[in-house]
């Protein structure tokens, strides 16, 4: 989002039952399980045309969610545009797993879509979470031969091999072998953690950022690391396209046992009346911490 918001639900990564459709769906109606992902673009607007769904409407226009619409964090939402944001909820496939794909998964795999990786490229993955998980899994999807991650959490670690990564780097004495990497995926962090992404990158490399940085005036480069804007460096954004086809693609891969995103489900809640103190964990971030999950009512 783009300003500050108030006074609007939370919540942009749900799974759900449809009580009630609207007289154009047609592919769906009331008792399918679905998922929803985070961005729902409006897909007959301009941008959407051009090639950029999550921007319809304007900047960040398909993050709906409590950038201007109430979010997910409720019994009861609405979602615009169903037969081409909705998904159907694969049988079988576990919710802590499915969970992960509206938007930790897809954001992830957003990155590595875009850091241009080549077969045995070398990839740095920063940031801490599971969209820099997601982007190690990403990033093994896509042939890459070194994967190095910085950070040294305990439990992240552990799922941080098995979805791929090659090399962990700790935060204080971070190394890429003194050549820098191919590409660079930014995914999470402050807004500092670019000029660790610039210094990174080798020349000719593609730096990919998939962060929001929500505060602040400026994002700093260092002149010096960009090779004075002339290095051949790389640097673009940008927010994951949404939509049901990319919902349907995420889940076959989970279910061809490609990843297994409920490795990141560390914390798994049940009951609506939990939905607070899961939030609130997402402040606190525990070391144990990977992302929490509330389950509403696994039967319907």
């Amino acid at each position: 989002m783009i300003g500050d918001r108030n006074d609007l639900i939370l919540g942009h990564e749900a799974l759900g039952v449809v009580d009630e459709v609207g007289s154009e769906v047609k592919d769906f109606k009331p008792g399918d399980r679905v998922i929803v992902p985070a961005i729902t673009p409006d897909w007959d607007n301009e941008a959407a045309q051009r090639g950029c769904p999550s921007q319809s409407t304007g900047p960040l226009g398909g993050w709906k969610f409590s950038n201007f619409k109430d979010r997910v964090f409720a019994e009861y939402f609405h979602v615009n545009m169903a037969d081409a944001n909705f998904a159907k909820l694969p049988e079988g496939m576990s919710l802590e797993a499915v969970v992960m794909i509206p938007d930790m998964l897809s954001t992830g795999f957003r990155g590595t879509e875009n850091a241009t990786m080549s077969m045995r490229g070398t990839v740095a993955v920063l940031g801490i979470g599971p969209v820099r998980l997601s982007a190690i899994a990403g990033a093994k999807l896509q042939r890459a031969g070194k994967i190095f991650v910085v950070g040294t959490r305990p439990k992240a670690s552990e799922v941080v091999k098995e979805y791929g990564a090659t090399d962990m780097i700790s935060c204080k004495e971070g190394s890429t072998d003194g050549e820098g990497v191919d590409s660079v995926i930014i995914a999470g962090g402050r807004e500092d953690i670019i000029l660790d992404a610039v210094r990174a990158g080798k020349s000719g490399s593609m730096i990919y950022n998939t962060n929001y940085f929500g505060s602040g005036g400026r994002v700093p480069i260092c002149r010096e690391v960009w090779g004075f804007r002339m290095a051949d460096k790389d640097l673009p954004a940008g927010l994951y396209p949404g939509g049901r086809v990319r919902m349907e693609r995420l889940a076959d891969r989970v279910s061809y046992g490609r990843i297994d995103p409920a490795s990141m489900a560390t914390h798994v809640f049940h009951g609506f009346d939990k939905t607070a103190e899961a939030l609130l964990l997402m402040k606190e971030k525990p070391r144990d911490l990977i992302k929490p999950v509330v389950i509403i009512d696994e039967n319907l």
